[in-house]
C-alpha cells in the first residue's frame, strides 16, 4: 500500500510545504476539526493570512505520497502518521502548524495534543460548522467545479459516512460557524494564538 517508505514519505511531503521565514520560541499548534464542506481548509488558510503558519493539510499529504488513494482504514492511518511526524518536526523548528484534516474522534485529536505537549507548543482547538444545506451546496460545487486548489474527494456521501464519527472536543475550543461572518471568531482564534 505504501509506495514510500515512511521516513522518505515524511522528508518529501515537508519539502513540498511552503514555510514562513519567522520562527518562533515557543510554536503554536492550531487543530482544525470538522466534517467535509464545513469550510475548515478555508479557516486555515484565513488564519494563515494573518498569522505566517504552515498549514498541514491531510488531504495534501494524501495526493503526494499515494497518487492513487484508496482511503481505506489502513491508508487513512498511514497518511495521519505521515502528517502528524510532519507537524511535529515543523512544531520542533519553531513554526506555528495549522493541522487541517476531519479530526472529527478525540483519540485522534489526543495525538495531535501529545504532539503539542512534547514540543512545548501551545494549542489552539477548533472545531468547524455549517449548516446542512450549505454544507451540501459546497460540496455539489466541489463536484462540479472543481478548484485547482481543492484537494479533497470528499463529497455529501463522505460527510454523511463520516457524521457518525463526529466526537465532542473534550478539550476548551473555538466553535466557528463558516457559513457565516466569523470575523469575531477569527480575531478570538488569532489572539489564542499569539
Amino acid at each position: 500500500m505504501h509506495s514510500v517508505d515512511f521516513t522518505d514519505a515524511v522528508a518529501h511531503v515537508r519539502a513540498q510545504l511552503v514555510c514562513p521565514a519567522e520562527t518562533l520560541v515557543a510554536p503554536v499548534l492550531i487543530v482544525i476539526s470538522g466534517l467535509p464542506g464545513t469550510g475548515k481548509s478555508h479557516l486555515a488558510r484565513r488564519l494563515a493570512e494573518r498569522l505566517p503558519s504552515v498549514i498541514v493539510q491531510s488531504d495534501f499529504v494524501r495526493k503526494i505520497i499515494l497518487p492513487r488513494p484508496t482511503y481505506a482504514s489502513a491508508e487513512n492511518l498511514y497518511v495521519h502518521r505521515v502528517a502528524h511526524a510532519i507537524i511535529e518536526q515543523l512544531l520542533r523548528a519553531g513554526y506555528r502548524v495549522i493541522s487541517d484534516a476531519t479530526n472529527l474522534a478525540e483519540w485522534h485529536r489526543e495525538k495531535l495534543y501529545r504532539v503539542a505537549e512534547r514540543t512545548g507548543a501551545k494549542l489552539v482547538v477548533v472545531r468547524t460548522v455549517a449548516p446542512e444545506e450549505i454544507v451540501r451546496a459546497r460540496l455539489a460545487v466541489r463536484v462540479m467545479q472543481r478548484e485547482p486548489t481543492e484537494l479533497s474527494d470528499a463529497d455529501w456521501g463522505v460527510h454523511e459516512l463520516l457524521k457518525p464519527q463526529v466526537e465532542p472536543v473534550e478539550r476548551p475550543h473555538f466553535v466557528v460557524d463558516t457559513s457565516d461572518n466569523f470575523e469575531i471568531a477569527l480575531a478570538r482564534i488569532l489572539r489564542a494564538a499569539r
